[in-house]
């Protein structure tokens, strides 16, 4: 446990404190925790409750963050503690995201430090440490000293994200911060604040500054059919960061039943490629079909001469046509980190 980054006491004599790590910005009293369940006001300062609480370890291909514009078919050790700042109805991990919700306030995890973290990524090969499996912002303190330390070792992070992480937090960790894949849920401040309990206009926001500060950005959005699987709202999204940078890869990936959501069934892979022609269409040079291995959709084209340069099914890769950065086929640069 360790005094948390970015709190400031509002009520001196109440010993009130609001956290402005994440756009929750809760207002916390003492003895409780904000929305993520993890940051707790203990006599007027707030704590990390989960630093170096480790509850997920794994090496894991690059591809599966998703992350496909960075280091293909390389390694990336994973981490995760409990907690999260959402309360998505969907969620694939809410085992551990709501873990202190669902037992009573309890937090676990395995202790380590970010030394130990950098030194299993070494020992495995693997060329980056993604903050991942549930928000990594609630886990900041813990991440953002282990992305220094790598980032000295010359090992890239990987944040995969909800958005939700204020402009203050952004700033601080993005000169440690490789890549980052975001989800971009919905374009609709009516599915954020219903699925999970949350606003859309933080996202977009942390998406451009992302860009803007140089953190190499991907984007995810989990079509769900009913609620986000409009053409209307999946060409906004497209829309959205063709407006940003056309070079911006955009997965689409397949919903299936759980947790809190199982009113409906999994997402036609017909919805997919619908999407996928909608980013087309609106400009994107990099569009993914994803949770359907073998459809197709997850091999990169090059932007120029449309031959495929990567295919892929699943997390694997089994042929690459590149020269560096650049198609191997017509030389034109592909957008990315290889």
């Amino acid at each position: 446990m360790i005094e948390a980054k970015f709190q400031k006491i509002i009520d001196e004599e109440k010993k009130l404190l609001q956290c402005f790590l994440c756009s929750h910005r809760c207002r916390i009293k003492i003895g409780k925790r904000g929305i993520c369940g993890v940051r707790e006001n203990r006599e007027g300062k707030l704590y990390s409750l989960v630093y170096g609480r480790i509850v997920s370890e794994n090496v894991d291909p690059i591809e599966k963050k998703p992350i496909f514009h960075m280091l293909p078919a390389s390694l990336s050790y994973s981490i995760s503690t409990v907690g999260c700042n959402f309360r998505c109805q969907h969620c694939q991990n809410y085992g551990i995201s709501q873990y202190p919700h669902q037992h009573k306030g309890e937090i676990t995890g395995s202790h380590r430090t970010p030394e130990q973290v950098v030194e299993a990524a070494l020992e495995r090969r693997c060329k980056s440490i993604s903050y991942t499996y549930v928000e990594p912002t609630i886990f900041y303190e813990f991440a953002y000293d282990t992305a220094k330390l790598a980032h000295q070792k010359g090992i890239k992070n990987v944040f995969v994200s909800n958005g939700y992480t204020t402009p203050e937090a952004v700033s601080e960790i993005a000169p440690y911060l490789d890549a980052n894949n975001i989800d971009l849920k919905a374009f609709s401040d009516k599915f954020y604040r219903e699925v999970c309990g949350a606003k859309l206009a933080p996202v977009l926001d942390t998406i451009t500054q992302m860009k803007e500060l140089g953190v190499w950005v991907e984007v995810t959005t989990l079509v769900i059919p009913g609620w986000n699987d409009t053409d209307k709202e999946l060409q906004s999204i497209a829309e959205f960061i063709k407006g940003i940078d056309p070079q911006i890869p955009w997965h689409v990936t397949a919903f299936y039943p759980t947790y809190k959501m199982i009113d409906r069934g999994a997402t036609p892979v017909s919805t997919l490629r619908r999407a996928r022609e909608i980013g087309k269409a609106a400009g994107l040079h990099y569009v993914y079909v994803g949770n359907v291995p073998g459809e197709g959709g997850e091999n990169t084209f090059c932007k120029r001469c449309s031959k495929e340069i990567i295919n892929r099914t699943g997390f694997s890769i089994s042929s690459v046509h590149m020269d560096g950065n650049r198609c191997g086929y017509c030389k034109e640069p592909v957008a990315g980190i290889f």
